[in-house]
């Protein structure tokens, strides 16, 4: 592909680019033909937000270049994540292994450097690797020529990140950086690319803070939605299981409503996930339901903003491909470690197997091998990816990794054999969001709440549930606006479903063997 003269690369970029170019004609046959691999990645980015998957602000998103990678490469529409918060879906991705394997349930938990990972498989195999932004696993990244990493969630402004020059686990180390974070992961990104071995394939994993709370965002996207009124979710009025049927009351937006007055009372508290931008804020005067909406609006549209640049260095790096020449032999997926809230059933946050929690956007593209322009319904999780990338590589797929290489998928050649059901646990617990596991499939879905965390709940005496299963016909009622587990048309269904569970638990091994707790009560309520 020639090289844009009239772009913005400087001169000594458009050399380098032609070095890797001559360079490359003298590559192993092997590594000429295995595809490099940028793996970009945010955080909380929810297919609401995209702009490609329909919904109440679709013509709102601000994604460009979203939009250009699904139009040339395809879309998963049914892309699920096991566990819906941070750090364990991090971890699955990287290791190929459901929670209950890796050991990485929660947010508390970190990765061992001694834990084998896809990164130091592919760098056995000849790949160089590197991983730049959002870690949030702890401990030291290992795996990677290469890592400049936030510290937990990191800051928007002036990040703090961490080398391997100065490392210390968990939140110790570093030094700061100037500017907007994912300005600066995709500038290191490309740097890196631009400095790799040649010689060999590569592996780059960018992983932007955004769009986690706070939401902040540059200048540059502060004028978006400025006169307009986003519109609001048909369930932001959700007032819960009352009118619902479900097992639990979930996470209010009316919390968020609280954290931003907190931070306009008290300045001190403005920091980590509280530092939100243009604070004060106030609803005073307003009812609980114009409150509501006006958290909303504040909360979407800069959410919005935030993911819109994340979007434009997304556009930023696909540019650096199509200069230096590595377009066409590069494989490059953008997701995020799982879906958001926005304002659905009233909620925010995640960690819930409600579709808007569990659902990964996905968009792949990889010139000459996959169609672009594409949508493909399989049933993908985030253990699979590592599958993918091991086999994009051309190296064995260890077999203590519980992933599936989903690249016939991707050409149109599902297996006959493909999964009818993702399972999913949520490990983490509160009155609120209560532990559970479950299955989905194209149709159904079918949760049970068994209300428990790792060891002990935290009910009090009197407050334990009273209600355990959740059953949702995604075809009649795609919101997930009526919990029909007592419904007799679906008890045939739902039977066949709780007996798929039960092998699900058996074939991955998550069987809660150190937990009588838990198996107590899944015996005194199973059949419920």
């Amino acid at each position: 592909m020639p090289l844009n003269l009239n772009s913005s690369f400087p001169l000594a970029s458009i050399l380098l680019a032609i070095l890797v170019f001559i360079d490359g004609a003298d590559l192993p046959a092997q590594d000429r033909e295995r595809p490099n691999i940028l793996f970009i990645m945010s955080d909380d980015h929810t297919a609401q937000a995209w702009g490609i998957y329909g919904g109440i602000l679709e013509d709102f998103a601000h994604t460009p270049n979203i939009k250009r990678l699904a139009a040339e490469g395809t879309v998963l529409e049914n892309c699920l994540v096991s566990n819906s918060i941070c750090t364990p879906s991090r971890a699955t991705i990287l290791t190929g292994q459901y929670s209950h394997v890796n050991g990485v349930t929660t947010l508390g938990a970190g990765l061992s450097p001694r834990y084998n990972n896809i990164a130091k498989e592919l760098r056995r195999g000849g790949y160089q690797t590197s991983v730049i932004g959002k870690w949030h696993l702890k401990q030291e990244p290992a795996g990677f020529d290469y890592y400049c990493v936030l510290p937990g969630q990191g800051e928007y402004w002036n990040p703090v990140m961490k080398t391997a020059d100065n490392w210390e686990d968990y939140y110790g180390g570093g030094r700061p950086y100037t500017g907007f974070s994912s300005d600066i992961i995709a500038d290191m990104t490309i740097d890196w690319i631009e400095r790799r071995d040649t010689t060999r394939p590569f592996l780059a994993m960018t992983h932007f803070k955004a769009t986690h709370e706070p939401f902040d965002y540059p200048d540059r996207f502060g004028h978006l939605y400025r006169d307009v009124e986003l519109p609001l979710p048909a369930t932001i009025y959700d007032q819960g299981p009352a009118t619902t049927g479900r097992s639990f009351v979930g996470q209010s937006i009316d919390n968020l409503t609280k954290r931003y007055l907190a931070a306009t009372a008290d300045p001190s508290l403005r920091k980590d996930y509280m530092n939100y931008p243009e604070l004060p804020f106030s609803v005073e005067g307003l009812t609980p339901e114009e409150a509501r909406a006006k958290t909303y609006q504040k909360y979407v549209k800069d959410f919005l903003r935030c993911g819109a640049a994340a979007d434009d260095n997304i556009g930023k790096l696909l540019d650096y491909l199509e200069a230096s020449g590595l377009a066409e032999n590069t494989v490059v997926i953008y997701t995020a470690d799982q879906g958001y809230f926005l304002g659905e059933h009233g909620w925010f946050d995640k960690r819930l197997i409600f579709e808007e929690s569990i659902h990964m956007p996905f968009v792949i593209r990889f010139p000459g091998e996959i169609r672009a322009g594409t949508r493909n319904r399989d049933l993908i999780e985030n253990v699979d990816f590592s599958a993918l990338f091991a086999d994009y590589a051309g190296i064995d797929y260890p077999t203590d990794m519980q992933g599936r290489s989903f690249r016939e998928n991707l050409r149109g050649n599902t297996p006959d054999d493909w999964r009818d059901y993702s399972y999913y646990r949520y490990w983490d617990h509160s009155r609120d969001r209560p532990g559970h596991f479950g299955i989905r499939g194209q149709r159904y879905k079918l949760a049970f709440f068994y209300g428990n965390g790792l060891a002990e709940n935290d009910y009090a005496p009197g407050e334990e549930p009273t209600r355990f299963w959740d059953f949702y016909d995604l075809e009649a009622d795609p919101h997930e606006l009526r919990n029909a587990y007592d419904d007799p048309q679906y008890r045939d269904i739902i039977a066949r479903m709780k007996q798929q569970i039960l092998a699900l638990r058996e074939e991955l091994g998550d069987t809660d063997a150190d937990n009588p707790e838990i198996r107590e009560i899944i015996r005194r309520y199973w059949d419920d």
